[in-house]
């Protein structure tokens, strides 16, 4: 079992077939469904065979209903605290060469506190994984650090180079050295920007051009998979669940597959 600990969102994915033309309309392809880093991993690694669960708080609104039904429908157990309103949304915009700006209210999903958490939620989990989004705010970075004591291992994904100099990047060092995950996962502006960590494997994510990895002093590079780009939302975490699960093979794999369609989920 994997365990997730973060944001379940509305998802809207806007996917434009040429510039933004103002004032007038802007013709493109939209998907709209659940989405959030820390939902998407929990769907990748239930897609790819493993088995899942989602924590987070949640909202029991309209977009809140159908961003659980879906997660739920995908294989995820999801759990945590409910509140009446608030399910937040990210807006993410891919151009036809799949790039992607993401606009984002996280809702209530930042609100997790320690003391909603049930410890039931991680015994049998063998692995939590976290966002870096889980660890930039409080209350939320109080209840990933509180999840972290009751599993094994923990892996951490530095999600954004926007957040991280919003929280500052030595205030982020320092949680990591706090939390002690021994994988991370970072794209090469994320790492680029945080500079090296001392863990015992560090993933740099290289879009086309693969990835590398820093195990136990070694560096291996990785080639990427061949694939059209459609929209590369969610890759990272799709990555991240494959690698969990079954190394650079099936991170590759996942990430391929994922780009190739509209969405983060799979």
């Amino acid at each position: 079992m994997i365990c997730s600990l973060g944001d379940l969102l509305l998802d809207v994915i806007v996917r434009l077939e040429g510039g933004i033309a103002e004032d007038t309309d802007t013709y493109g392809r939209t998907r709209v469904g659940a989405g959030g880093q820390a939902a998407n991993v929990a769907a990748w690694v239930a897609a790819l065979g493993g088995r899942a669960r989602f924590v987070g708080k949640r909202a029991r609104d309209t977009a809140g209903r159908l961003v659980f039904e879906e997660l739920q429908g995908r294989g995820v157990d999801v759990v945590g605290p409910e509140v009446e309103s608030g399910t937040g949304t990210v807006v993410s915009i891919a151009t036809a060469d799949g790039k992607r700006t993401m606009l984002s209210d996280r809702g209530v999903a930042t609100e997790l506190r320690p003391e909603e958490l049930n410890d039931a939620w991680f015994e049998s989990c063998a692995r939590l994984h976290l966002p870096a989004y889980s660890l930039l705010v409080s209350p939320i970075r109080e209840a990933a650090f509180a999840a972290a004591v009751l599993v094994p291992a923990v892996s951490l994904d530095l999600s954004s180079t926007a957040a991280i100099r919003t929280a500052g990047v030595e205030h982020l060092r320092g949680l990591v050295a706090e939390l002690e995950p021994d994988i991370v996962f970072a794209n090469e502006d994320e790492a680029s920007l945080v500079g090296r960590l001392d863990v015992e494997t560090l993933v740099v994510k290289r879009g086309a051009r693969g990835c590398s990895v820093y195990e136990n002093g070694d560096e291996r590079e990785y080639p990427a998979g061949p694939v059209d780009v459609v929209d590369s939302t969610g890759a990272g975490g799709a990555f991240a669940a494959g690698f969990l699960l079954g190394r650079f093979e099936l991170a590759v794999q996942a990430a391929t597959r994922c780009v190739a369609q509209m969405g983060a989920m799979p």
